[in-house]
């Protein structure tokens, strides 16, 4: 189960516990996109204990959407990082195929 807790000081901070999935990344989706245009928004993860592939993937692309991860635990800074990665090697080998 994931706690979604939402506080506001001149930036938008949505703090997150318990466990990040799937089935809890349309509500995360709906609460950003209910913020107003250019709003700063902070995603806190200091108290996620679990994630899966799903939720690696989506802070990635929170990440990329210029959403800041704050109290990111070490493991899931890895993980994102490995993601990272491995989309750039696909990127580099699709344009290689292209280029050759």
């Amino acid at each position: 189960m994931l706690k979604i807790t939402r506080s506001a000081n001149g930036e938008v901070i949505f703090t997150v516990s318990g466990r990040m999935d799937a089935e809890n990344l349309a509500e995360l989706e709906r609460l950003f996109g209910s913020e107003a245009n250019g709003c700063r928004i902070t995603l806190d993860l200091k108290d996620l204990t679990l994630v899966d592939q799903d939720a690696i993937s989506f802070l990635e692309r929170c990440e990329t959407g210029n959403i800041m991860l704050k109290n990111c635990p070490a493991y899931i800074r890895e993980w994102i990082t490995q993601e990272k990665n491995a989309m750039q090697r696909k990127e580099a080998e699709n344009a290689a195929g292209l280029a050759g």
